[in-house]
């Protein structure tokens, strides 16, 4: 099985069996060069098996240059080329990694992804057994105003905020001394109107919207560069103080609502007072690590599940992962988290080759993968 990986921090890898071989890491493929690379990778590792592969595995999105690679090797070979979807396939690394073939419930966060029902994910509650898979619940629907520009403005994440507390007002006032009127009452109108503001669950967008909410972040000159900047602010405080305690809420839906934290983050704010920054990021990480863990608890009492898998970028962050697994743990739930393979989109490969593979009769089950 030989899987294309991600857009973003692209690697290709071959599953023979229970071994694994990666690529060398190729980078974000919107970079032509980096597509290229690609290409001679999935060439080479072709070449060690004598182009007798049993299917090529891609993400669901059609446009990345990484799928179409692998329609098109697929066709060449005769062989099947399978999507999947690529928060599945987060989850899938994590089961690829310990040799899980019994059904988990899956966090998978990260920054985007494409559902299959064509919007964006990446907050995603998941039970997953092999190829099969369920999405149970995911973070509380944002638009983007502005689309990709977003994900790389975090006052406009706060924005989308407000406007989905029904505070859209706010934007303008709040954010014209930070970014000049025009630019604040174009995204205010732009939310409200409902203009160029696709939908999207990301947990890294929440992020971001903490971020803007506490002005830690307006612009981002790199990728997490809020996200990291968050972190090393609740780090320092929970390093002395006691984690305070936020309000959310888990709608029978299966929506994991942060919106009533955002108001606490906003009153702060409000207050003025710099010190009360650095509480609000720790408030941040300590409400979203007791929401998630409860969210996953109650999908696991349900489906009689006893473990949760770890699967998306937000686990970078340290400050989050260690409170979860230990919220989780409290719990009597078992945890797993990617060790030898990044929990990023540059392990995703090997997620990709286990979903397919699971779909194959000749894919050994539940064994791990020698990475």
């Amino acid at each position: 099985m030989l899987a294309c990986g991600a857009w973003l921090k692209n690697a290709a890898c071959l599953l023979h069996g229970t071994h694994v071989q990666w690529s060398p890491m190729h980078g974000d493929l919107g970079d032509p060069a980096n597509c290229i690379a690609l290409e001679q990778s999935v060439d080479a590792l072709l070449r060690q098996t004598g182009g007798c592969v049993e299917a090529l595995a891609h993400d669901l999105h059609p446009d990345f240059f990484s799928s179409q690679l692998a329609q098109r090797v697929a066709g060449q070979l005769g062989v099947p080329a399978i999507a999947v979807q690529h928060h599945h396939a987060h989850i899938g690394a994590v089961a690829a990694e310990y040799g899980l073939h019994e059904p988990v419930i899956g966090l998978a966060l990260d920054g985007v992804g494409l559902g299959t029902d064509g919007v964006a994910w990446g907050g995603e509650l998941l039970w997953v057994q092999g190829a099969q898979w369920q999405r149970l619940g995911h973070l509380q629907t944002l638009a983007l105003p502005g689309g990709d520009t977003a994900a790389r403005e975090p006052w406009r994440m706060a924005a989308a905020v407000l406007h989905a507390m029904g505070r859209g007002a706010e934007v303008g006032t709040r954010y014209a001394g930070k970014v000049g009127a025009p630019a604040a009452q174009t995204v205010q109108a732009m939310l409200a109107k409902g203009v160029n503001s696709p939908p999207a669950t990301g947990a890294g967008r929440w992020f971001d919207a903490a971020a803007g909410a506490l002005g830690i972040s307006v612009k981002q000159a790199f990728e997490a560069e809020a996200a990291m900047a968050l972190e090393k602010l609740a780090a320092g405080y929970l390093a002395e103080h006691d984690a305070p305690q936020g309000e959310y809420a888990i709608g029978d839906d299966g929506v994991l609502d942060l919106r009533p934290l955002f108001a606490q983050l906003f009153a702060l704010t409000d207050s003025g007072d710099a010190q009360e920054v650095a509480r609000g990021a720790a408030l941040f990480h300590a409400t979203l690590a007791d929401a998630l863990a409860e969210w996953a608890a109650q999908a696991a009492q349900r489906h009689g599940v006893r473990a949760v898998a770890l699967g998306g970028g937000c686990f970078f962050n340290r400050v989050l992962t260690s409170r979860l697994a230990a919220a989780l743990d409290r719990r009597g739930l078992a945890v797993f988290l990617p060790q030898k393979v990044s929990c990023g989109d540059a392990g995703l490969a090997l997620g990709q080759a286990w979903v397919a593979a699971q779909q194959l009769p000749s894919s050994p089950k539940g064994a791990e993968v020698c990475v």
